[in-house]
């Protein structure tokens, strides 16, 4: 069982950044597979939008494209620590941020983003202002 808790939320203006955490418990290697992990969002009357994966196996990484070049997810292996490192913020940029997990191949992790998660976090609260 993967458990998941984040930290980092908070209130900025629009120009600045922020650091999300994710603290993960309970992932184990299962053959083939790796674990997918990943940072979503979702805003009041919006659907939930993905918004980076890492794939644990090769640390390779997706971004989807409303965040790419300002917002990078990352990992410390020894801290079990996913990062989404969040710069130039917009107002759009305000959500719920949830961490989240699932296992997955190199190719449905990077590539299928309509797929779902099985393990999530309790979200945080990122609020940008203009």
């Amino acid at each position: 069982q993967v458990h998941l808790v984040e930290s980092g939320g908070g209130s900025v203006q629009a120009g600045g950044s922020l650091r999300l955490s994710c603290i993960v418990s309970g992932y184990s290697y299962s053959g083939s597979s790796d674990y997918c992990m990943g940072w979503f969002r979702q805003a009041p009357g919006k659907k939930r939008e993905g918004v980076a994966r890492l794939y644990t196996a090769r640390s390779s990484t997706y971004t989807a494209d409303p965040v790419k070049g300002r917002f990078t997810i990352s990992r410390d292996n020894a801290k079990n620590t996913l990062y989404l490192q969040m710069d130039s913020l917009k107002p759009e940029d305000t959500a719920i941020y949830y961490c989240a997990a699932r296992l997955a191949t190199y190719g449905s992790c990077l590539y299928d983003s309509q797929a779902d998660c099985t393990y999530w976090g309790q979200g945080t609260q990122v609020t940008v202002s203009s």
